[in-house]
């Protein structure tokens, strides 16, 4: 579990705290002068570590809220509760997987006596709706199991007024106050993009995103070598769409070198095609809508370019901005599964 859980209780003195005037009568202001506040624990974050907290602490017999929001990723996309592990990791990861090897069976099948006419295409938008819906489910799933435990849930972004309380605006555009004797941040990470190449921002998708696409992603350009970036190309590449991997050193920085180099060879010799040495300078939209990267081959330092129809950066991880001021996202992790 590598979903970030500091206890706040008595660090006040390491942190400046956000001044904020509350309007009296505001839902969940501290409760009057004897100190008594509204919970006894509060769990900033709705991913794998904070929901395990929260549950774990009410079924100890503590009064439990849990604050969960998620903001909405540079396209747009955003998900329901759970954090990154079910919305946009090892589930819906695992099930593209399980599509790209029963793609595999598929082509086997022959050589068993199963007369399956080849090729056999794929349908992005039937396995990415089958995969949407199954998360969906376990966002429902948790809300439920937080409703047994009589944990209480809040779907807002907070932000701390002082040690013991944060402030959040629901979707009617009401300020909620919430305090609590200790408060945990369980807020875990986001993709990062490489914002200093031009087009990034705009024209990229991340991790964040490619389990949530209603079209298939086509020609796809993965960028980095991470254990994020392979997994991806894989399943892609499984599903029979055109995967090149750039990377711009080695491949599983911080892993088993022997062992990443097996890796790399058993998924060139799967169709997956690699850039070694390389890093994207700037990203354009043609007029027939494909992406042209261009980028330095930093062994030679000559300039090339390719067109893809998605380029999706996986790079390294950019931790949620928890800082008491601006607690932002609820996930699980720092990137990934």
């Amino acid at each position: 579990m590598a979903a970030m859980a500091v206890a706040l209780r008595g660090l006040g003195g390491r942190f400046r705290w956000r001044t904020q005037a509350v309007a009296g009568g505001v839902r969940g202001a501290a409760r009057g002068a004897a100190g008594q506040r509204d919970y006894d624990l509060l769990v900033v974050g709705g991913g794998s570590g904070g929901l395990a907290c929260a549950k774990e602490a009410a079924q100890l017999g503590r009064k439990v809220a849990v604050v969960d929001y998620v903001e909405p990723s540079p396209q747009g996309t955003r998900w329901g509760l759970g954090g990154t592990c079910v919305n946009v990791g090892c589930i819906p990861k695992k099930l593209m997987h399980q599509a790209a090897l029963l793609g595999g069976l598929i082509q086997d099948a022959p050589n068993y006596g199963w007369e399956v006419a080849q090729p056999v295409p794929h349908d992005w938008r039937k396995m990415a709706e089958a995969v949407q819906n199954h998360v969906k489910s376990l966002n429902w799933g948790h809300r439920v199991q937080l409703q047994d435990r009589k944990v209480k849930y809040f779907n807002i972004k907070a932000s701390f007024v002082d040690e013991h309380t944060v402030c959040g605006v629901a979707k009617g555009g009401k300020e909620i106050l919430l305090s609590a004797d200790h408060i945990i941040i369980a807020t875990g990470g986001r993709p990062r993009y490489p914002t200093h190449i031009e087009g990034a921002l705009e024209y990229g998708i991340t991790s964040d995103d490619i389990f949530w696409l209603k079209e298939s992603p086509g020609k796809t350009l993965v960028v980095g070598a991470s254990y994020v970036a392979l997994e991806c190309a894989g399943f892609l590449t499984g599903i029979g769409l055109d995967t090149t991997i750039m990377m711009r050193s080695i491949p599983l920085r911080g892993f088993d070198q022997q062992m990443s180099s097996m890796v790399i060879e058993h998924m060139a010799s799967h169709g997956t095609r690699f850039l070694r040495g390389c890093a994207p300078s700037r990203v354009r939209r043609l007029p027939v809508g494909q992406l042209q990267v261009t980028w330095e081959d930093r062994t030679t330092g000559k300039e090339d370019t390719g067109t893809f129809d998605t380029v999706l950066w996986a790079i390294a991880p950019c931790i949620s901005a928890c800082l008491p001021t601006t607690v932002g996202h609820a996930g699980k992790n720092q990137r990934r599964d």
